[in-house]
């Protein structure tokens, strides 16, 4: 079997686990799609071709399998009538959250997400910032019943997404700690409405692919490497734009979710949970501002990094295109 064949079966069980996760109607079947869904991604992370993709694919193989493990003990001990109280119960929802979080990469079960991220392929890390969050989302948005558990989970992640970035050199771990604060947008708007959270999340996923996309066309892993004079007005156009739609400044793309969550929170009298959301998103904001400046301002054509040029004008002028014109159709479509 081929590299490209061997890619597109993992690539089909992948996205089969997923679907049996999402559709069981029992916690067996849950389990056992996160376990295909498992084993199908840790295949993909050994096939890319980088030196530090075994540790990757080791720490989240053990990351995974521990929040399984958990997930499945609780499983058991809930299915084997072993619980008479309710205290009890709600103790065993809180920790089958918990191996749910620890999965997701949810704060203050995050620390391994960051690291598993720098190490892996762009195409890897989309994977796992995208399609990887669906199945521990919805599970998720079934366990947790408690507001206040939920807003405090929103806050902690934002807070840590955001405080994470400062500082960080590499954009694959800027890009994980930002989803880690989109990871917090989406939980904080899970009671509120069912459909509100798959929407932020189907958001976040078009500007990250984009992103991501981009990134793997230019062969650009760390910020020195956006400190090029060597880029037409197109391209820095075009990361201008992505950075800012990532960030949530209006009238972009990615304003729009936070905009709507902003909303429900102050329709439920939130207002200190979203000013912290939002405090905490201003500090996210300034890592991507700080990227934008040196590709303004800065001019090194003395920089040690070079750059790939396979992006193709077509690309670059189609992906501001989407961003900044499918901000009206997506603002439309939650009121149909």
């Amino acid at each position: 079997m081929s590299m490209n064949s061997s890619k597109y079966l993992f690539l089909t069980t992948l996205v089969m686990g997923t679907m049996i996760t999402v559709s069981s109607s029992n916690w067996l079947g849950v389990w056992m799609g996160l376990e295909i869904n498992l084993i199908s991604f840790v295949p993909l992370i050994s096939k890319s071709n980088y030196t530090s993709t075994s540790e990757a694919m080791m720490i989240y193989f053990l990351t995974q399998a521990l929040g399984s493990a958990t997930l499945l003990m609780m499983i058991v001990i809930d299915n084997l009538s072993m619980i008479s109280t309710i205290e009890m119960n709600n103790y065993v929802k809180l920790i089958m959250a918990a191996s749910t979080m620890l999965k997701s990469g949810l704060a203050p079960f995050h620390f391994w997400f960051p690291e598993v991220a720098n190490k892996l392929s762009w195409t890897n890390c989309m994977i796992l910032m995208t399609w990887q969050k669906i199945a521990p989302l919805v599970i998720l948005s079934h366990l947790i019943e408690s507001m206040t558990t939920i807003y405090t989970i929103a806050m902690v992640s934002t807070t840590m997404g955001a405080i994470g970035g400062l500082n960080q050199t590499s954009l694959r771990k800027i890009m994980a700690y930002s989803s880690i604060s989109h990871l917090g947008w989406m939980v904080a708007c899970m009671k509120m409405d069912n459909n509100l959270w798959a929407w932020y999340l189907l958001i976040y996923s078009m500007i990250v692919i984009m992103v991501m996309t981009t990134f793997s066309k230019t062969s650009m892993f760390y910020m020195n490497q956006i400190n090029m004079n060597t880029m037409t007005i197109s391209e820095k156009l075009m990361y201008i734009t992505l950075f800012m739609s990532l960030g949530g400044l209006p009238p972009f793309l990615g304003f729009l979710p936070k905009w709507i969550v902003i909303q429900s929170l102050m329709m439920n009298s939130l207002y200190m949970v979203m000013t912290i959301m939002v405090l905490t998103t201003l500090i996210t904001l300034f890592y991507y501002l700080r990227m934008m400046s040196t590709l303004m301002i800065m001019n090194t054509s003395m920089s040690k990094w070079t750059m790939s040029h396979k992006t193709p004008q077509n690309f670059l002028v189609l992906s501001v295109m989407i961003i900044n014109m499918s901000t009206p159709v997506v603002a439309i479509l939650p009121f149909f």
